[in-house]
């Protein structure tokens, strides 16, 4: 497949350029000066981008967004999250209403945020969305998405917290554990809606060509409480979890973001993607821990 890609640069566009490039022609879409035939230049906050390189397209997958974790949570910032994932997908939906031969999917990244705090209720892709400010953001991003011309099959990737040695929550929880200060933030009670870096990537190759339309949710079929991930995450690299952050600790010291990635509960299945036949290399916390330990000591 001829495949366009948004937000490539990111840990999950990094990784996934390198599983597709294997099979498929990919081109990065960038907002620089191209360097060879495989980028594409364009302007999302200005809603500018050649309609001729989505008509060159089979498929367009829309990674862009700022991070979550990419600063405290000021009214500016706020405005960022929200202006750094709309503008890019609303820019891409109308290069799609525009051209002559639109893809045939367009695979648009959301979030796990979209269910908001929901303690231990089980999250399907039927499942409402909740009240936070992330859920807000989710519900705007995918509004966006759903734009796109009939023809094209939109997949909302619902991405949990994605686990890779090289960014994201995993360095956060591992380091302390491997200097036997491990860490559990909360009451550590609440569902995390994880999924390895390699199954994030593999699903969505899965997605390109699998016959699911609308929100698909991503994270790892067991899903498990934070306590129960550092707990494994300690038994993978023999080291004991002593200590606990309380959730008041970090509210005071980070704010609603705290809140929002650290301790909201969302306890997240991917019916969808089971259903359409994905397996999982990482289906469990244990095996979690196991392909964490493998990756980092090898």
């Amino acid at each position: 497949m001829r495949i366009l890609l948004a937000g490539a640069s990111g840990t999950i566009g990094t990784a996934l350029i390198r599983q597709l490039e294997t099979n498929h022609e990919v081109r990065r879409l960038v907002r620089r000066a191209p360097k060879g035939p495989q980028e594409v230049r364009w302007d999302p906050s200005a809603g500018e981008l050649d309609v001729d390189a989505v008509d060159w397209a089979d498929a367009v997958i829309n990674l862009s967004g700022a991070g979550i974790a990419g600063g405290l949570w000021t009214r500016s910032y706020r405005e960022t999250l929200y202006s750094s994932r709309i503008l890019p997908t609303r820019t891409l939906v109308d290069a799609m209403r525009k051209a002559a031969n639109p893809p045939a999917v367009f695979i648009s990244q959301s979030a796990s945020g979209y269910y908001g705090d929901r303690g231990d209720e089980v999250l399907t892709e039927s499942s409402s969305s909740g009240g936070t400010l992330l859920a807000d953001i989710c519900r705007r991003w995918e509004a966006e998405a759903l734009r796109a011309p009939d023809t094209v099959r939109v997949v909302l990737a619902r991405t949990g917290i994605v686990m890779s040695e090289k960014g994201g929550a995993l360095p956060k929880l591992l380091t302390p554990i491997r200097f036997f200060a491990g860490t559990s933030l909360g009451s550590g009670r609440q569902w995390w809606p994880w999924i390895s870096l390699d199954d994030e990537v593999r699903a969505l190759e899965f997605l390109l060509t699998a016959p699911l339309s609308g929100p698909v949710n991503l994270s790892a079929p067991a899903p498990a409480t934070l306590d129960a991930i550092t707990l494994h995450l300690g038994e993978a690299f023999h080291r004991p979890v002593w200590f606990r952050v309380p959730g008041l600790i970090l509210t005071t010291v980070i704010g609603q973001l705290a809140f929002e990635l650290l301790l909201v509960s969302s306890r997240m299945e991917p019916r969808a993607l089971t259903r359409a036949g994905f397996t999982f290399g990482e289906p469990t916390p244990e095996a979690l821990a196991g392909w964490v330990h493998r990756t980092v000591t090898s």
